[in-house]
């Protein structure tokens, strides 16, 4: 499971700067491998083979187990996530439960790092991303709320198998923009990147890290937008299930479907950062606890009454 992560996860990288190069009419990665394929991996080596640097001050023990915690979460929330139908290690009920635990443990991992850094760039980019993950997580398990209400079940096979004969996102068009929104926030990711805002905190929470240290945290990173665009793709536009009911469609592979729609949101997570600005911080914080948060809310009550009328409405008929 890891291999395939870690290469999917240096692409991804290749293909996010070719993509923002494009939008940005400039030249991108051109030089190392064909067409800077292989600049990733150049990197990745680079980063590798330079000093760890620990600070003087610091809090040793923590500070170089925060990035290898955080690491072990991110991989670690890939073991209940099915890539295709019965391509998955663990298949198991509370699927969906197990990965926004494993997600909010994230926090700690910052935290962690911050505070074990013993410098006041490093502590102030922990705090703000502290404050920002819990603060989106609340709105996220609200969004959650409304899709377990209609499927009826936390396991991400039997939300998919519930998505045969229409995808989640048209019913629950509201719920699929606030979730994928709430996802942007979730990773730190543009316009929501405020812990690491390079004209305020320089690099924000993990300033103090080098070497393997800063690519067990990038890892994490971008491991971490890879699994919320196809954790998008299981719950609202029916994973593995073919794009339309056509022959031709119905011949593709699961896993290659799967694949498509998750790369759909890498690219949305990759444009969002091309063309908007960045939120200040308290536009951020009031986006979360004054708009979605009451709206989500709202949205579980809606749904949660639109299920009981309907149920109430098909008793009376019979």
């Amino acid at each position: 499971m890891i291999l395939p992560l870690l290469l999917a996860v240096a692409f991804f990288t290749g293909y996010e700067r070719h993509l923002l190069a494009a939008i940005q009419r400039r030249q991108g990665p051109n030089v190392v491998g064909f067409y800077g394929l292989l600049q990733a991996i150049a990197d990745g080596l680079k980063l590798l083979l330079k000093e760890s640097i620990l600070p003087k001050s610091s809090n040793t023990i923590i500070f170089l187990f925060a990035p290898v915690f955080s690491f072990g979460l991110a991989m670690a929330g890939w073991s209940v996530i099915p890539v295709g139908e019965g391509a998955v290690l663990a298949d198991f009920n509370l699927g969906l439960l197990f990965v926004f635990a494993i997600s909010s443990l994230g926090v700690h991992t910052v935290i962690m790092a911050g505070w074990s850094s013993n410098s006041k760039y490093a502590f102030l980019g922990g705090l703000r991303s502290a404050a920002q993950m819990i603060s989106y997580e609340v709105s996220f398990g609200a969004v959650i709320l409304s899709v377990i209400l209609v499927v009826g079940s936390l396991n991400f096979s039997n939300i998919v198998e519930s998505q045969k004969n229409v995808w989640l996102a048209i019913p629950l068009l509201p719920v699929f923009l606030l979730f994928f929104i709430s996802a942007l926030a979730e990773t730190n990711r543009h316009p929501f990147d405020l812990p690491e805002a390079e004209a305020e905190l320089v690099s924000g929470y993990n300033v103090e890290y080098s070497a393997v240290g800063f690519t067990l945290f990038f890892l994490a990173e971008y491991s971490n937008i890879i699994l919320m665009s196809l954790i998008t793709a299981l719950l609202f536009l029916g994973g593995w299930q073919p794009f339309f009911d056509f022959i031709p469609f119905t011949w593709v592979p699961g896993t290659v479907n799967c694949a498509l729609k998750t790369m759909l949101f890498i690219t949305l997570f990759v444009v969002v950062r091309g063309i908007l600005p960045r939120y200040r911080y308290d536009q951020l914080m009031r986006l979360g606890w004054k708009v979605f948060l009451p709206f989500a809310l709202a949205l579980v009550l809606f749904y949660a009454s639109l299920l009981i009328g309907f149920n109430a409405s098909v008793e009376f008929v019979r």
